[in-house]
């Protein structure tokens, strides 16, 4: 059986050479092999492409790579998180190359399976897909995806045996099983070691034969960053609560949803269990409950795509990004409710950029517009300026065109019946005439009525 070599943490992060491309698993500062990165950071090997989802937060993981100046390129799908990522990004500091996160994860499992790219209509018709050779395909524009591959990969698990096979927990497993097969060298570092014969076959998510050195190190509270625990104080204004419980009556028993942040996460805390409604979450989780009444973080629960701790309802599963993005762009989740900064007539959706604003992260949204069966967007009918978000056309970045089902608001309920963009029913405390003036659109009318539960 092999044997793979365990090294201590500064002599496995001295394997990373300047000018490398280095993968680096991890969803947030979940499964994030944090201790391999803060080595890095003291060692100071300079002009890195860092290729991971996001750049770990403000002073922690690739976050203190960033401040040392280490990173020449970022490549992944949400650098928002990381305030000091956007700064540099947007003042020249560092290249970068935004992602759709399950284009991201894609690309990734492409480059370790040895496939040269690939098609996706994920992101087509957005800014995203400038400068990139679209095909259509069976009557649907696709943008091409080179694959990824890294000269090293920085991966986190919870357990390893002596032959390299791991093992990860809950949502640690995230952009790490895929990154261990796209690298040339692949360094795992894990909670525990243990013989070979110790994690049964069956429990092994990333066989040995992809691992070259393993790295043993305790996880922190402080390594989790701001998934270390559930904050306590929570008020929600009650608009922003009515329009979450009229989204939740488009939900039926058995649906797979999935939730956006903002108002859409409001709808996870009303949904019972006895409701039967499956959710999911973007970094590989099928089966999200509440987050955990005792305030635990990320240590003992997993994490939703917000980072933010929850527990697991029974039947609950685990999986990895890649096999996350495929549920849902093959058709597998009935429902997307997501946030909105515009929708307009043509039943097109911006959500993810403002230009001049410090937003750099377009997460998983564009593939969710467009893989869902169905697109609620909830959110407030104007901006904070009064501004209408239900347009006649988009002037924002698109996330995807011709995707949204229906728009729910503080003021109203809007559907695309027939392709045509139609108030269906006013909201508690609105009026018609309310709604027109604050609405810029041309839109046609229904018969105004209460929701109806879906059965």
């Amino acid at each position: 059986m092999k044997k793979v070599p365990i090294l201590d943490i500064h002599t496995a992060a001295a394997l990373v050479k300047e000018g490398d491309t280095l993968l680096q698993g991890g969803f947030g500062m979940t499964g994030n092999p944090v201790h391999l990165m803060h080595a890095l950071a003291e060692i100071g090997t300079k002009n890195l492409t860092f290729v991971g989802n996001n750049t770990g937060e403000t002073g922690l993981g690739g976050g203190r790579l960033l401040r040392n100046g280490q990173l020449k390129k970022l490549i992944g799908s949400f650098f928002t998180s990381n305030p000091d990522a956007v700064k540099a990004a947007q003042n020249g500091m560092v290249d970068y190359e935004l992602l759709p996160q399950g284009t991201l994860a894609e690309a990734i499992r492409a480059g370790g399976a040895g496939i040269g790219g690939f098609y996706t209509p994920t992101s087509a018709g957005t800014p995203l897909a400038i400068g990139r050779e679209t095909k259509v395909i069976d009557g649907v524009e696709q943008v091409f995806i080179k694959s990824i591959r890294g000269n090293v990969a920085f991966i986190r698990a919870w357990r390893a045996d002596t032959a390299g096979n791991l093992q990860y927990r809950m949502t640690e497993n995230n952009f790490n099983k895929a990154m261990a097969t796209a690298a040339d060298l692949v360094i795992a570092e894990v909670e525990e070691i243990v013989p070979v014969g110790d994690i049964e076959p069956e429990f092994v998510h990333t066989p040995g034969c992809f691992v070259d050195y393993l790295v043993q190190a305790t996880l922190t509270l402080e390594d989790l960053g701001s998934s270390a625990s559930v904050s306590s104080s929570k008020k929600v204004d009650e608009s922003r609560m009515n329009i979450a419980r009229r989204a939740l009556v488009e939900l039926k028993q058995g649906d797979v949803v999935n939730l956006g942040i903002g108002i859409p996460t409001l709808v996870a805390d009303l949904i019972t269990e006895e409701q039967g409604i499956i959710l999911h979450t973007e970094n590989g989780m099928l089966g999200v409950g509440p987050v955990p009444a005792d305030g635990g973080g990320a240590m003992d629960y997993p994490v939703n795509a917000g980072k933010i701790p929850v527990t697991a309802l029974k039947g609950s599963s685990y999986f990895d990004s890649a096999d996350s993005f495929a549920m849902i762009r093959g058709g597998h989740i009935d429902v997307a409710i997501m946030g909105g900064l515009e929708a307009d007539e043509s039943a097109n959706l911006a959500n993810w950029a403002v230009p001049g604003k410090p937003l750099l992260g377009v997460g998983g949204a564009m593939d969710l517009a467009k893989g869902a069966k169905r697109l609620i967007i909830t959110m407030t009918h104007t901006n904070p300026d009064g501004s209408p978000k239900i347009v006649p056309q988009c002037t924002l970045p698109l996330t995807a065109t011709g995707v949204v089902d229906m728009v729910i608001t503080d003021l109203a309920v809007f559907g695309y019946p027939n392709g045509k963009l139609t108030l269906l029913e006013l909201m508690p405390g609105a009026t018609l005439e309310e709604v027109q003036a604050k609405t810029s659109a041309k839109f046609l009318m229904s018969e105004i009525g209460p929701p109806k539960r879906n059965e």
